[in-house]
């Protein structure tokens, strides 16, 4: 499961995928819309800024403004700013690879083999699917 910080991110980025390019929005509207806790706003959006997603303008008419196109940022990326690698074990994470503590190979394990499929088909959907694909389309329904 990705953390409240990550929903929080994802959802202040997809809001900011639908302003007006070149627009900048102030953290308390942002807050309001998404409704998203106000202080936990402000340290989110300072670490997307470091991670390098968004800009801040100061000022009367500042705010925040992606610094990419949203149709360049992925939610894999946001994910793995926000709450590190994810992957769903440790020996699978492509950019944190630890062997598991308990394993005896990796080879010959049936966890790992299952998880391995499951990792690769979130990274798919993860590592395609942008911002701007995420703003414009509907809410799939639940399998």
């Amino acid at each position: 499961m990705i953390t409240q910080k990550a929903k929080y991110a994802l959802r202040a980025l997809t809001f900011l995928a639908r302003a007006e390019p070149g627009d900048p929005i102030q953290i308390p509207e942002i807050a309001e819309q998404q409704k998203i806790p106000k202080k936990f706003l402000e340290q989110i959006m300072l670490d997307l800024k470091r991670g390098g997603l968004v800009d801040s303008r100061r000022g009367k008419q500042g705010g925040y403004l992606l610094h990419r196109p949203a149709s360049e940022i992925t939610y894999g990326e946001v994910l793995r700013l926000i709450d590190g690698p994810v992957a769903p074990l440790p020996c699978l994470s492509l950019t944190a690879y630890r062997r598991c503590e308990d394993c005896e190979g990796e080879s010959d394990c049936e966890i790992r083999r299952v998880f391995a499929r499951v990792a690769d088909e979130t990274r798919a959907v993860l590592l395609t699917t942008s911002l701007a694909d995420a703003a414009k389309t509907e809410v799939p329904e639940p399998v």
